[in-house]
């Protein structure tokens, strides 16, 4: 095995670009959960936003376009779910479940036209100056705008959540919605809200596994993403940048492990390509351990379901 083939600038700058889909469906998933709604859909949407938004990009060549039409499309499947748990009063998990057969099975039918299409190519930013500084610049300063914008959506969830009365409005609905209803907020309302930017975040996550990071459509492409994002945002304790962390974490081992296998380490691949998933179900085992800790993180009316009459 030849370590000094792995140069640890690209490796940093590709874990970033390797978390980036996960870490987009994930803050997606806090918001959706801080106001008490467990979507298990996440899977769905991703790929969903990854066929429409290839779809889009494909046929008006413009990526930018296919971001909006991805997040578009991720958006409208979660409306879905919203209306069948929030109006009809399904049950989430098991409307969760089948939001992600369905959205598996449509991907797979309308993106029967696009196996073997290239998209167009979504540029880089080589920000002036900065993406010339050493070691920093590559890493930091020489991505696509989704890495920023992935960014950018953190920073606006933690501070909506914890600096803002609509955040505030946001948290008292997941935490108790009879009480916040009794308030005269609309507790349906501003979940469907939630619901729809959970699902865009998560459409915007497939699109840049479909544009950016493998730039072609492959039918069940996502293979599992949209389960990780889940798993880290109980890893993250419902804290926005908590999420950071455990997407860069799981972004880490999947660019690492695909490294070694460069580097010739002498274990059979198929271990190394479960590592990721085998690390993070250990990491969510450590976190459940203690049971009382979780529960006081976790939205008190997360899952439950709400009824004006009740």
């Amino acid at each position: 095995m030849d370590l000094s083939s792995i140069d640890p600038i690209l490796l940093i700058a590709a874990l970033i670009v390797a978390a980036t889909p996960i870490l987009l469906a994930a803050i997606g998933e806090l918001v959706v959960e801080k106001a008490g709604v467990l979507n298990l859909g996440v899977e769905g949407m991703m790929i969903t936003g990854a066929i429409c938004g290839f779809a889009v990009a494909v046929e008006t060549q413009n990526p930018a376009l296919g971001f909006i039409g991805a997040a578009l499309g991720g958006a409208a499947l979660s409306l879905i779910f919203g209306f069948l748990t929030q109006y009809l009063l399904s049950n989430q998990v098991a409307t969760g479940l089948a939001l992600t057969l369905f959205g598996l099975g449509i991907s797979a039918l309308i993106g029967q036209a696009y196996i073997g299409v290239k998209p167009p190519i979504t540029a880089d930013l080589d920000i002036p100056l900065l993406s010339d500084v050493p070691v920093i610049g590559p890493i930091l300063f020489q991505h696509n705008l989704m890495v920023y914008l992935s960014l950018g959506i953190v920073a606006g969830v933690w501070y909506l959540l914890k600096y803002t009365r609509v955040g505030l409005v946001l948290r008292a609905v997941g935490e108790n919605h009879d009480a916040a209803h009794a308030l005269g907020y609309k507790v349906v309302r501003i979940r469907m809200l939630a619901i729809a930017f959970g699902g865009a975040c998560a459409g915007l996550g497939g699109a840049y596994l479909s544009l950016i990071r493998v730039p072609q459509w492959t039918e069940g492409m996502t293979a599992g993403a949209g389960w990780i994002a889940l798993a880290i945002v109980v890893f993250a304790s419902w804290k926005p940048w908590r999420v950071l962390l455990g997407a860069y974490l799981f972004g880490g081992i999947t660019v690492l492990q695909l490294n070694l296998q460069a580097a010739g380490l002498k274990i059979p691949v198929e271990y190394l390509s479960m590592s990721p998933y085998l690390i993070t179900i250990l990491v969510l085992v450590i976190m459940s351990a203690d049971r009382s800790r979780a529960a006081l993180n976790a939205p008190a009316a997360l899952g439950r379901p709400f009824h004006a009459s009740s």
